[in-house]
C-alpha cells in the first residue's frame, strides 16, 4: 500500500515529538493516501515592536509605575487629595504629571520609529504562484504552502524548500551574510522529481505534500520528507537543511527559483534566533533607587521623630489646648491613633520633597538630548558609507563610560569582509601579484612553479558567473564593470584563483567534467575533472583529480598543520606564517593508471555506503592524501578595517577585556587576532577545542588550562584563550550525574578571568549570546557591550548590556541600542562619549540629592520651633517651583555640556577611563554629598535664626514675621546651591553663563512680582510685600552675603586640599569635584601640565 511505501521512506518516524503538514499549493493528497487535515500557521508578520496602539496607555503606565520614585509620588498624590494636608495637592500632582507624559512620549515615540521599520518589512512585495499565475502579494499575507518565486538579488520571504530553479540541475546560490555573517555563496538544491517544473503553470500542477519537524532555532539543522504523489506509486524523499532557503538569505548568480512557504512570521528560523527585547535598566538607575530607598527611610524617621514629639510637647493642657486655640468637639472625639496617622501622613508630604520627583525628568532630558551629540558628532560620520552613528536607546548612555567586558564579532566587524590574494612562495621565491620575479636557478624549479599555479588554478570550487565570455575574462570586463566572475562557498578561493589571474593563468569555466585554464601564453589549458575530495574543518584541506595528457595528478590544498605530516619532500621549512595572513599549502601527487583505479574504487564504495558515509569517505580520503610532494603556499588577507588595532589597544589600556566571537574557522579567526593586536607576539595561547578534548577528557583539560593560568597568574605572562563552539556547549552544559560537571562553568569563568583576551570561534548565533550571559551573571556582575553587525549577532546584542552595530544587513541595527558604522568609532564612543555621560550623569544624580536635602532640612528644624504643627516654612509657590525652575535648568545644562578633561586627552591617555570606572556612585561620594547637604542647611537655619534673634532687624524697628524668616532662608539657598554647581563646572560656554545667572535673575524677578502684586485667585496674600521689605534691611543683605559664603566654605577646602595633594602625585582621579592635575610625558623629555 501506498502509506507502507511512505512509511520506509521516515526512519525514527517515533523520535519526532511534533511534526506539521505542508500542502504544496494547498492542494489536498489523493484519497486513501493520507488524511488532509488542514493545521493553522501564523501568517508571515515580524513584530520587534513593545506596545500596540491599544495597550500603550495602560502597560507603560504599568511600566512607569514600577519605578520606586514615581509609585511613592502616587502615594503622596493620593494622601494629598483625601486628608486635610499643610500643603496643596498641586505641588506633587504637577512635577508628577509632567514627568509621566515625558516619559511616555519618549517610549511611544522610540517604539513608533519600531512599528515603522516593522512596516516596511511586512508590506514588501512577494510573487506567489496563484492557478497558475504570477501575482503580488503582501509579504505579510504570504501563508505557510504557498508557492513562491524568488528573482536574482531578492531576500526571502521566510523559510522555503527549494522546489525548482532557472538553472537545468536545480540548484541555486544563496548569500546568508545577514544570518550568520558569512558572505560567501552556498549551493542549495531543489527536490530531485520537481526540478524540471521552471514555469509557473508547471509549478502548479506539482502535487504534493511535506512532512518536517515544527520550527527550531538551529540555523544548520532541519529534517522533513517530501511525499510526491504525481507518478502512479507515491515517491518520499528525504528533505535535508540542502533544501531550505531561510528568511534574510538573498539570492544569487540564479535568475529565478520556485519555492514553497514551511515557516513564516515569528516561526522563521531567523526570528526564532532573535531574542525578546526586554528593558535593560542601567546600573546608575538601580544605584539612584538604592538611594531612594535611603531617603525613604530619612523622611520615615524625620516624620515619626516628629509626630512623636508632637505628641509629647502636647501632654501640657497649656501648650495643647490654649484659650485662643480650643479644639472643635469633632477633633476630640477622634481617636489618639487615628489622629497621629494623619499627623504622621501631613509629616511626610511636609518633607516629601526630600525625594525630587523632577530628578526622573531631568534624567530623562539629559537621556534624550544627550544622545543627540553622539548622532551630531562628525568624528563618528563615515564618508564613504554615509552613515553617521544612530541611537535606538537613550536609557543607556552612561552605561557606555562602565564597560568591562567588549564582545565583537569578528567577520565585517573586525575585518572588512573581503579577502585578498598578497602572495606565494614556491620553492622560496616569493610571488607578489604585478611584481613577477623572473629568476629561474633550474628547469626543476620551474617546472615546480609551474604546477603550483596549475593546481591552484585547478583545486577548489569556483563557479563562474554564466553571463562571463572567455574573452571578457581574460581582460578583466565583467558586464561593464571590473568586479569578480568567480563565485565560491569560501571566499579565500575566489582570491586565490583571482590572484592567479593577476599572475597570469586564467581560469575559465567547468564544461562537461572539463576544467579550462588559460595559461601565460594565452593558450587553452583543459584538464578533466575525475573527482574533487570536498574539504571539511575536521581535515582541513581538499584536493581534486584531474587529468591531463594521460597524467593523473592530484592536487591538495590545506592548512599548514594538515598538510605538512603528509609530505615526503619538497622545502617545508621555506613556507612561513606571516602574522594576521591565512596561509595555505599546496601539494601534489602523480597517480599511475593502477593507483588511480584503486583510488576510484576506495571512493566509490564509501559514496554508496549507506551506513556511516561520512567516516568512511574520511577513511578513504586519508588513504588517498598521502606521499605528497609540497609545491609552496600561499598567503591571503581578510583586511582588517582601519584603525581597528588600534581601537582593541586602546580599549586594553582602558582595562576593558575584548573577546572575538564568530562563526569562522579557528586558523584564520586566530590570524585574525594577531592582526589586530589582540594576541601579541608574547602571549601564550591555550586552547580549549575539540582537537584537544578528544585527546584528554574535557575535565583534565579545565583542570590543566586552570592550574597554568592560576600557577603562572603572578608572573607577567598574557594568557590568550581560544574555545571552539563544540567544547563551549559541553562546558555549558548542566551536570548530568556528577556534580564536577556542574562546576566546569567556574572553572571557565576562572580561566577567562585571567586571560586579557579571549577568542570563540566555529560560533552559534545563540551560543553568542549564551556567553554574553554567563559573563554577565559572574559574581562581579560586569558591564558588557557586544558589537555585530549580521543577523547572528542580534541574539548577543539583545543579551548585553549595550548593543553595537556594524555593516551587514539592518538586523543588527534595528536591535541595538546604538549604532555606529565603523569598528574604530566604537573608541571614542567608550572613552569620550561614554566617560563624559557618566561623570556627567552621576553628578547629577548626587547633586539632586543634595540640594534637596539643602530644602528639606531647614523645615524639619523648623518643627522644633513651631510646636510641631506642620507649619510649612517656605510658601506654596517657591514649594512648588523650587525644583521644577530655579534649581532645575543649571544642572541639566551641566549633565549635557561638562567636559572635566579636554577631549583629545580622553583619546590619547585610555587609562583614564578604567580610573572611574563605577566609583563616582559609591556610598561614600553619597554620603558625602548628603553630610554637605545638612551642613549647609544647618548654617542656613540657625544662621538665618541667630541673627533674627537681633529684633532691631530693620532700621525702622519693625519686626520680621515668620514668611520673611523663611524668605531670607530659601534666598540663602537657592543662591548656595547654584554657587555650587558653578564651583563645579570646568568648562563654561556663554551657554552656561547665561542659564546659571540667568536662573537666579529670574528667582528674583519671580519674587518681587509674587510679593509685590495683590493675585486675586489666591485666598491668602501672605507673602505680599515680603520679599520688598526683607531687601530694604541692611542686615539682611549681609547675612545673606554671610551665610552663602559660609555654606560654600567646606568645598572650597576641599578642592584646594586636593589641588596642592595632587601636586605630589601624577593624578588622581578617586573622588569627585577636585582639581586634578595631568602630568604628560612628552618624547622630547618636556613635560606639560593641565590644569581644569
Amino acid at each position: 500500500s501506498p502509506s507502507s511505501t511512505l512509511n520506509q521512506f521516515c526512519v525514527g518516524e517515533e523520535n519526532w515529538v511534533d511534526s506539521r503538514t505542508i500542502y504544496i499549493g494547498h492542494k489536498e493528497p489523493p484519497p486513501g493516501t493520507e488524511a488532509f487535515i488542514q493545521q493553522r500557521f501564523p501568517d508571515n508578520r515580524i513584530v520587534s515592536s513593545k506596545y500596540t496602539f491599544w495597550n500603550f496607555i495602560p502597560k507603560n503606565m504599568f511600566e512607569q509605575f514600577r519605578r520606586v520614585a514615581n509609585f511613592y509620588f502616587l502615594i503622596i498624590f493620593l494622601v494629598q487629595l483625601i486628608i486635610d494636608t499643610p500643603t496643596s495637592p498641586v505641588t506633587s500632582g504637577l512635577p508628577l504629571f509632567f514627568v509621566i507624559t515625558v516619559t511616555a512620549i519618549k517610549q511611544g515615540y522610540e517604539d513608533w520609529l519600531r512599528h515603522k521599520a516593522d512596516n516596511a518589512v511586512n508590506q514588501c512585495p512577494v510573487h506567489v504562484v496563484h492557478h497558475g499565475k504570477v501575482v503580488r502579494k503582501q509579504s505579510r499575507k504570504l501563508r505557510v504552502g504557498d508557492v513562491v518565486l524568488v528573482k536574482e538579488d531578492e531576500a526571502f520571504p521566510c523559510d522555503l524548500i527549494l522546489l525548482s530553479s532557472s538553472r537545468d540541475d536545480g540548484t541555486c546560490f544563496v548569500t546568508t551574510a545577514s544570518l550568520d555573517g558569512e558572505s560567501s555563496h552556498k549551493t542549495y538544491y531543489a527536490v530531485q522529481e520537481t526540478k524540471a517544473y521552471n514555469a509557473e503553470k508547471e509549478v502548479d500542477t506539482i502535487h504534493a505534500t511535506i512532512e518536517c519537524e515544527q520550527p527550531q532555532p538551529d540555523l544548520y539543522k532541519f529534517v522533513g520528507r517530501i511525499n510526491i504523489y504525481m507518478t502512479n506509486e507515491p515517491v518520499a524523499r528525504p528533505l535535508g537543511s540542502e533544501n531550505l532557503l531561510l528568511r534574510g538569505a538573498t539570492l544569487k548568480n540564479t535568475e529565478y527559483i520556485y519555492a514553497v512557504a514551511i515557516y513564516t512570521g515569528m516561526e522563521t528560523k531567523m526570528a526564532l534566533n532573535y531574542q525578546s527585547k526586554s528593558q535593560k535598566r542601567s546600573a546608575v538607575e538601580k544605584s539612584m533607587n538604592a538611594y531612594l530607598v535611603v531617603y525613604l527611610c530619612i523622611l520615615i524617621s524625620k516624620a515619626l521623630i516628629n509626630t512623636a514629639l508632637k505628641y509629647v510637647w502636647q501632654s501640657d493642657p497649656n501648650k495643647d489646648e490654649p484659650f485662643y486655640n480650643q479644639k472643635t468637639e469633632a477633633e476630640r472625639q477622634r481617636h489618639v491613633l487615628i489622629r497621629a496617622f494623619t499627623d504622621f501622613l501631613a509629616f511626610m508630604v511636609l518633607f516629601n520633597y526630600i525625594i525630587p520627583v523632577s530628578m526622573y525628568v531631568t534624567v530623562e532630558m539629559q537621556k534624550f538630548l544627550g544622545s543627540y551629540f553622539i548622532m551630531w558628532d562628525d568624528e563618528m560620520f563615515d564618508e564613504e558609507l554615509g552613515e553617521r552613528a544612530v541611537v535606538n536607546t537613550s536609557d543607556l548612555n552612561e552605561e557606555l563610560g562602565q564597560v568591562e567586558y567588549v564582545f565583537t564579532d569578528k567577520t565585517g566587524t573586525l575585518t572588512e569582509n573581503n579577502m585578498e590574494f598578497i602572495e606565494c612562495c614556491v620553492d622560496g621565491h616569493v610571488y607578489v601579484p604585478h611584481e613577477i620575479p623572473r629568476v629561474v636557478q633550474n628547469h626543476f624549479n620551474d617546472e615546480h612553479e609551474e604546477l603550483f599555479f596549475r593546481a591552484l588554478c585547478l583545486c577548489h570550487t569556483v563557479q563562474v558567473k554564466e553571463e562571463d565570455t572567455v574573452d571578457g575574462i581574460k581582460h578583466g570586463i565583467h558586464q561593464g564593470k571590473s568586479t569578480s566572475f568567480y563565485i565560491s562557498s569560501s571566499p579565500d578561493e575566489v582570491a586565490l584563483v583571482e590572484g592567479m589571474k593577476r599572475l597570469g593563468f586564467t581560469y575559465l569555466r567547468l564544461k562537461d567534467g572539463r576544467m579550462e585554464i588559460l595559461n601565460r601564453e594565452d593558450e587553452v589549458e583543459k584538464f578533466d575533472l575525475l573527482e574533487v575530495l570536498t574539504f571539511d574543518s575536521v581535515r582541513r584541506r581538499m584536493s581534486v583529480i584531474v587529468r591531463a595528457t594521460g597524467e593523473v595528478y592530484l592536487f591538495c590544498k590545506g592548512a599548514d598543520s594538515s598538510i605538512f605530516p603528509r609530505v615526503i619532500s619538497g622545502k617545508v621549512d621555506q613556507v612561513r606564517a606571516r602574522e594576521g595572513l591565512r596561509t595555505l599549502c599546496v601539494a601534489y601527487r602523480s597517480l599511475n593508471p593502477e593507483q588511480y583505479e584503486e583510488v576510484f574504487q576506495q571512493l566509490n564504495r564509501a559514496k554508496l555506503a549507506l551506513q556511516d558515509r561520512d567516516k568512511q569517505l574520511a577513511e578513504a580520503y586519508d588513504l588517498i592524501e598521502k606521499d605528497l610532494i609540497l609545491l609552496g603556499a600561499t598567503a591571503v588577507e581578510d583586511r582588517l578595517q582601519e584603525k581597528a588595532a588600534d581601537t582593541i589597544e586602546s580599549l586594553h589600556k582602558a582595562g576593558i577585556k575584548v573577546w572575538v566571537l564568530t562563526g569562522d574557522k579557528m586558523e584564520t579567526a586566530a590570524a585574525t587576532c594577531y592582526a589586530s593586536k589582540l594576541f601579541h607576539r608574547n602571549t601564550q595561547i591555550l586552547e580549549l577545542t575539540t582537537k584537544r578534548t578528544e585527546e584528554q577528557s574535557l575535565h583534565d583539560v579545565l583542570f590543566e588550562l586552570s592550574r597554568t593560568v592560576l600557577r603562572l597568574s603572578g608572573d607577567c605572562t598574557d594568557y590568550g584563550l581560544i574555545i571552539d563552539g563544540a567544547t563551549l556547549s559541553a562546558v555549558m552544559r548542566p551536570g548530568q550525574e556528577g556534580s564536577n560537571s556542574g562546576n566546569y562553568k567556574e572553572k571557565f569563568l576562572e580561566i577567562c578571568r585571567n586571560c586579557s583576551a579571549v577568542l570563540c570561534c566555529r560560533m552559534a548565533p545563540l551560543q553568542k549570546a549564551q556567553i554574553v550571559k554567563l559573563i554577565k551573571a559572574s559574581e562581579e556582575h560586569p558591564i558588557t557591550l557586544a558589537i555585530g553587525d549580521g543577523a547572528n549577532d542580534v541574539s548577543m546584542i539583545l543579551e548585553a548590556h549595550v548593543g553595537i552595530m556594524g555593516k551587514e544587513g539592518r538586523q543588527a541595527v534595528r536591535n541595538s541600542d546604538y549604532a555606529i558604522p565603523k569598528f574604530k568609532h566604537l573608541k571614542k564612543m567608550l572613552l569620550v562619549h561614554g566617560h563624559y555621560y557618566y561623570i556627567r550623569i552621576s553628578e547629577l544624580v548626587q547633586y539632586f540629592f543634595y540640594k534637596n536635602v539643602c530644602f528639606i532640612f531647614p523645615q524639619f528644624l523648623y518643627q522644633f520651633f513651631c510646636g510641631f504643627s506642620q507649619q510649612p516654612l517656605y510658601d506654596t509657590a517657591y514649594l512648588t517651583l523650587y525644583n521644577i525652575s530655579f534649581t532645575s535648568l543649571p544642572i541639566l545644562l551641566y549633565s549635557l555640556m561638562e567636559q572635566h578633561i579636554n577631549m583629545d586627552i580622553l583619546k590619547k591617555d585610555p587609562c583614564l577611563y578604567r580610573w572611574i570606572s563605577n566609583s563616582l556612585l559609591r556610598w561614600p561620594t553619597f554620603i558625602y554629598w548628603t553630610i554637605l547637604g545638612v551642613y549647609d542647611a544647618i548654617v542656613m537655619f540657625f544662621g538665618a535664626y541667630f541673627l533674627f534673634d537681633n529684633t532691631t532687624f530693620t532700621s525702622n524697628g519693625q519686626m520680621f514675621g515668620n514668611w520673611t524668616f523663611g524668605t531670607l532662608v530659601f534666598t540663602v539657598l537657592v543662591f548656595t546651591v547654584t554657587f555650587k554647581l558653578a564651583l563645579d563646572t570646568h568648562y563654561w560656554t556663554w551657554i552656561n553663563h547665561f542659564i546659571i545667572w540667568g536662573s537666579l535673575i529670574f528667582f528674583v524677578v519671580f519674587s518681587l512680582l509674587w510679593g509685590g502684586i495683590i493675585w486675586p485667585f489666591l485666598n491668602y496674600q501672605r507673602m505680599y510685600y515680603v520679599f520688598m521689605q526683607m531687601l530694604s534691611s541692611g542686615p539682611a543683605w549681609l547675612s545673606i552675603i554671610l551665610l552663602i559664603t559660609a555654606s560654600l566654605l567646606p568645598d572650597v577646602v576641599k578642592k584646594v586640599i586636593w589641588r596642592t595633594l595632587s601636586n605630589s602625585a601624577p593624578c588622581l582621579l578617586q573622588g569627585r569635584n577636585q582639581f586634578c592635575i595631568f602630568t604628560f610625558k612628552l618624547p622630547a623629555f618636556t613635560q606639560f601640565t593641565v590644569y581644569y
